[in-house]
């Protein structure tokens, strides 16, 4: 009798250990997972023509380091407002990672928008590339435990009564919307440049902000369908979103990139500026 109990239990621990297994390889990759698997496509590689060379050397922004809830630490790059604040944006980089071109945006979104700290997050831990596909692998080697807590790392850095609004651009447009959703009531605001959208309604649920997307039309992989699909999600989510779509291909709004479209990003920042204004007080 107890060999036929302990037979059972075996069976038993073997068949959840398998259904447990069966879970784990067929979940559902999250939507930063998905965006990074693309760079396993040689097509979307080659999208992405290789930046033109960027100097910048900003006389406001410093590099600072901060704790992360891993017993780690990260680094960023911060534009402090001129007078104490509460308002903050981070800005999330591209797939090439926290170059001299991020620091150029934020010190212009600095200037334009005034009252507000610019915390540049760097998901890669001080890796850079200006190489598509030293990019791809960059991207691919991110591990969302990691970048989680860089992301929760620099929110503690901000303090309890931050107002954080978020903002990024492709392999950082995915991450804006979800450093917005880390945030949670901190939430005040998010900009999504051609990134990969979220698509489980109930986790769009939490979001405490609408969103600002600003897409491109002839993207391949971030195309009209996922982004009419993300508009349906955050309805059903019941949360507001203002979508825009430009002729223009993946990455128009880097002047770095050869595909740089300077009337779609004319559009674009314009809607982007004033969406910001609009909600850091």
């Amino acid at each position: 009798m107890k060999k036929v109990l302990l037979f059972a239990l075996l069976i038993s621990g073997s068949l959840g250990a398998f259904a447990q297994s069966k879970m784990a390889c067929c979940a559902k990759p999250t939507a930063t997972k998905r965006f990074a698997m693309l760079a396993s496509d040689k097509n979307f590689r080659m999208a992405h023509a290789n930046p033109l060379k960027t100097h910048f050397q900003s006389t406001v922004g410093k590099t600072v380091t901060y704790k992360t809830p891993d017993g780690k630490e990260a680094t960023a790059f911060v534009f402090k407002a001129k007078k104490p604040t509460n308002n903050y944006l981070f800005v999330i980089h591209e797939w090439w990672g926290l170059n001299d071109y991020v620091k150029k945006e934020s010190e212009t979104l600095y200037n334009q928008l005034g009252d507000v700290n610019i915390i540049d997050l760097d998901l890669y831990d001080g890796k850079t590339t200006d190489n598509r596909d030293e990019a791809g692998k960059l991207m691919q080697a991110v591990k969302e435990d990691r970048a989680k807590a860089i992301i929760n790392g620099a929110i503690a850095y901000a303090g309890p009564k931050a107002k954080i609004a978020t903002l990024g651009w492709c392999f950082g447009g995915g991450w804006s919307l979800q450093t917005a959703l880390m945030a949670g009531s901190k939430t005040i605001a998010c900009v999504m440049y051609y990134g990969m959208p979220e698509q489980d309604v109930n986790k769009l649920k939490t979001l405490h902000s609408d969103v600002l997307g600003n897409f491109a039309s002839k993207d391949q992989w971030i195309n009209p369908k996922v982004v009419s699909q993300f508009e349906a999600n955050l309805k059903a989510a019941g949360k507001k979103g203002e979508i825009y779509e430009y002729d223009a291909d993946h990455g128009f709004a880097n002047p770095s990139n050869p595909i740089y479209n300077s009337e779609a990003t004319k559009q674009a920042n314009a809607r982007t500026l004033a969406y910001l204004k609009a909600r850091i007080k």
